[in-house]
């Protein structure tokens, strides 16, 4: 099954994730885990950006984001991690909302092989435009 995004839905070790690169980094997390670089993560945390609230007697919902992954790393820094091929518009305002009210790096990653590996979507889109670049200039 595909959702709006047109990702499929992954089983990994009984888990089922939203797409094929949310899997993998899963499974990279995993490693980490095992390297001692990373000492627990937790998956699909729910953070609170606005409290709900009543107006006009009637009740408004909070607004609330769910992460893919709150990564707590052995030194004791915590990341909240979101794996993205792209950014849309309602992520961007949830974005602005979350760093304001939490303290937590929160990072946006995706997979590159061109790039080697895990990269942070801003980096990735720097680095697209880079090559883009270079390959107009020849």
């Amino acid at each position: 099954m595909t959702n709006k995004y047109k990702n499929k839905k992954v089983t990994v070790d009984g888990i089922e994730f939203d797409s094929k690169m949310e899997s993998d980094y899963y499974l990279y997390l995993k490693q980490l885990e095992k390297q001692g670089i990373v000492s627990e993560f937790l998956m699909q945390k729910e953070y609170v950006l606005l409290e709900g609230y009543v107006k006009s007697n009637k009740k408004i919902r909070p607004i609330k984001y769910k992460a893919d992954f709150e990564v707590h790393y052995a030194d004791g820094h915590i990341e909240v991690v979101d794996v993205k091929g792209f950014l849309t518009a309602d992520f961007k305002l949830k974005k602005k909302l979350f760093e304001y009210r939490f303290p937590f790096n929160l990072k946006l990653v995706k997979f590159s092989r061109i790039d080697g590996g895990w990269i942070e979507l801003e980096d990735y889109e720097k680095a697209v435009k880079e090559r883009k670049k270079q390959k107009l200039a020849k």
